[in-house]
């Protein structure tokens, strides 16, 4: 019997989604389970699965139609059973024209010559569904070919992608490793190696270039994602009584912990780990020791969680997402930096689901990387602090009588005033001081 397929909620907080692409033409047989369709939620793009096994008889929702959650979207049935009365009555008929007196004919006007590809969907990417099969078949972004379609109108065929694979650069391992921990994509990077290679110096430089921004006069849609992370943080500035507290930190110890742990758990472990999985886990150690700040304000209840999950903010294409480390407390630095760079490479390739965003108890973000030194960020929705990481900066400091030239980082914690007090957040922010001033700590 044929259904209508409803827009799926796909997060907590999703009010309607945006179509990216169907993978299926109407008329094709699907089964249950089986990529239809990518729809950009209030966190990134995400596929959706085929909620049932039959043909795709119609489908009601077009790429770049916003749809609100539980709309219809497509009708999935049999091939010959009738279907009409899920679409909807027929629009009426026009009124037949009353007849005109006849007038001479106009010289027949020159046919308009056919639209380029990026016209006819104002930037969308025209592609065959076979190019489109490869082109996840051979994790190539399909973006990456637009203007290069030799089909009809300038649309992406499967020699296009085959074409392009074969020309694709060859990316060696360091260079995939260093990609993934600095969240480059190692394919769009110009090579400058022997054979067309693209070197672990290529991502760095690409990872150094400021991305592109906003040009001047452009009009930016505010739709999607951007939409999304726009009403999350209003309603947090709204709802929670924002203070923030800045204290420095002497990260000298920790930059020696982890240049002296770098290597050996690059070879054992494969990840190369950042300054923000040591962090990670020493917010975590902190919060063993000052559990206040990982709570919820829940009605006339302040609920303090039994489980320490992690949200790292992360910049990707058009806003910000808070994939979220579950249960850092009971996990190793290298697990945790493993883990963080799986949530954020889904994230950033669109590919994470809703369960990678539930469940955040705490968030750091992490703007050392822009050279920032100080911020106030805004609490993610549902939680009671967030910590902000500044740039680790050589500076003279004080040290027993002496000045030193010490690695110092400014760590910006903003909390709800209505959870805690300053004197609870301050002495949270202390004890964070203390472990990272001293690392052996987070392993006590």
């Amino acid at each position: 019997m044929a259904t209508k397929m409803l827009m799926p909620l796909l997060g907590q907080t999703m009010e309607e989604g945006t179509i990216i692409q169907w993978f299926k033409n109407e008329g094709d047989q699907i089964k249950a389970g089986e990529p239809l369709l990518e729809v950009m939620t209030d966190k990134v793009n995400m596929e959706v699965e085929s909620p049932e096994s039959g043909v795709l008889r119609k489908i009601l929702a077009q790429p770049d139609d916003i749809v609100p959650v539980k709309d219809p979207i497509a009708v999935i049935g049999s091939a010959d059973e009738p279907i009409d009365d899920l679409l909807g009555p027929p629009e009426p008929a026009a009124r037949p024209a009353e007849a005109a007196p006849p007038q001479r004919p106009a010289a027949p006007a020159p046919e308009p010559a056919p639209a380029p590809a990026a016209a006819l969907g104002e930037g969308r990417v025209f592609a065959s569904p076979a190019a489109r099969r490869v082109a996840r078949e051979q994790k190539i972004d399909i973006a990456a070919l637009a203007g290069r379609g030799t089909g009809p109108n300038g649309r992406i065929v499967e020699k296009d992608v085959l074409d392009y694979a074969a020309s694709a650069p060859k990316i060696t391992p360091l260079a995939g490793k260093i990609a993934a921990d600095l969240g480059v994509q190692a394919a769009a990077v110009e090579p400058t190696g022997i054979g067309r290679r693209v070197t672990s110096e290529d991502i760095r430089r690409a990872a150094a270039a400021p991305a592109p921004g906003p040009s001047i006069g452009q009009t930016i849609p505010f739709t999607g994602l951007r939409k999304a992370v726009a009403q999350a943080v209003a309603a947090s500035a709204q709802s929670a009584v924002h203070v923030s507290l800045v204290a420095e930190v002497d990260m000298t110890e920790c930059v020696k912990m982890r240049e002296s742990m770098l290597e050996d758990i690059e070879a054992r472990y494969g990840v190369r780990i950042s300054y923000t999985d040591i962090i990670a886990k020493a917010v975590a150690r902190a919060i063993e020791d000052k559990p206040i700040v990982n709570s919820s304000l829940q009605g006339d209840q302040i609920v303090i969680h039994d489980q320490i999950n992690v949200g790292i903010a992360s910049a990707v294409e058009g806003g910000l997402v808070v994939p979220v480390v579950k249960d850092v407390r009971g996990k190793t630095i290298p697990q945790i930096s493993a883990e963080i760079k799986e949530l954020v490479a889904r994230a950033r390739a669109g590919k994470a689901s809703g369960e990678d965003f539930r469940g955040g108890t705490f968030t750091i973000t992490n703007l050392g990387v822009y050279g920032i030194d100080s911020f106030a960020p805004i609490i993610t929705p549902g939680q009671s602090a967030i910590l902000g990481v500044c740039r680790i900066a050589e500076k003279p400091a004080v040290v027993q009588g002496r000045v030193e030239i010490r690695s110092m980082m400014n760590l910006c914690l903003t909390f709800d005033h209505r959870v805690m007090d300053g004197a609870p957040a301050a002495d949270y922010l202390a004890r964070l001081r203390q472990i990272l001033e001293s690392p052996y700590l987070m392993f006590m």
